[in-house]
């Protein structure tokens, strides 16, 4: 099992790559970063400790890379669905344990998966989901652990306010959690608790799966 100290290699620095690449960087991850594009590789030469000129798509390129030592590989092509599959084939066939790869539809990740992509992510997909919910007004944040759980940020409705959560039936009725909490004005988020009773102004995160969610944001 790949471990979080693991190098991990992005192939492909379209915006989706050069984001995660970087946030990796970031965070204390060692990155080899490839991309065809020279102009792409120079520009970010400066930002990112490793970063080469190559072809995902030619076996002996990868090979020279020791890219079948990395236990963690990212497939961060963008349009180019010919060129995204066939890297995945090859990192299938390099054995790379983990393999993760970026889809641009249910149909190109129905193939990813098929020829042995073992996580395929729809970036934009997932961010206009979130933002959509986000521009509803409803929410303050929403964040998808997978497609049947999430944790979102929003104010408590008034039925729950003023009374403890263990006496409020939250979890038989709605099938929700609070998880957290921050008072109005506070700058940090507690732990919630049965004893714990809501303001009208704070802000909670809860976890539900994702129609639970919205149906209990809809109280408000």
């Amino acid at each position: 099992m790949a471990s979080h100290r693991d190098p991990v290699a992005v192939i492909g620095l379209g915006r989706f790559g050069t984001s995660l690449a970087t946030e990796l960087a970031g965070g204390g991850t060692e990155v080899l970063a490839i991309d065809h594009r020279p102009e792409i590789v120079q520009r970010l030469s400066g930002q990112l400790g490793q970063v080469v000129v190559a072809d995902g798509t030619d076996m002996d390129a990868l090979r020279e890379l020791g890219i079948g030592e990395f236990r963690r590989v990212v497939v961060a092509i963008g349009t180019d669905l010919e060129a995204s599959i066939l890297t995945t084939s090859l990192l299938v066939e390099l054995e790379v344990t983990d393999i993760w790869a970026k889809a641009l539809s249910s149909q190109h990740g129905k193939i990813l998966e098929r020829i042995g992509a073992h996580h395929v992510v729809f970036p934009e997909h997932e961010m206009g989901e979130r933002v959509a919910h986000l521009v509803s007004g409803r929410l303050l944040d929403w964040v998808e652990l997978d497609p049947q759980w999430v944790f979102a940020k929003t104010k408590p409705p008034r039925e729950i306010v003023g009374v403890p959560l263990g006496q409020t039936g939250l979890r038989r009725r709605h099938r929700v959690t609070v998880v957290s909490v921050k008072p109005e004005g506070g700058d940090a988020y507690t732990h919630a608790g049965m004893d714990t009773v809501l303001r009208y102004g704070c802000e909670i995160v809860i976890a539900g799966r994702p129609q639970d969610v919205e149906r209990f944001v809809d109280l408000q």
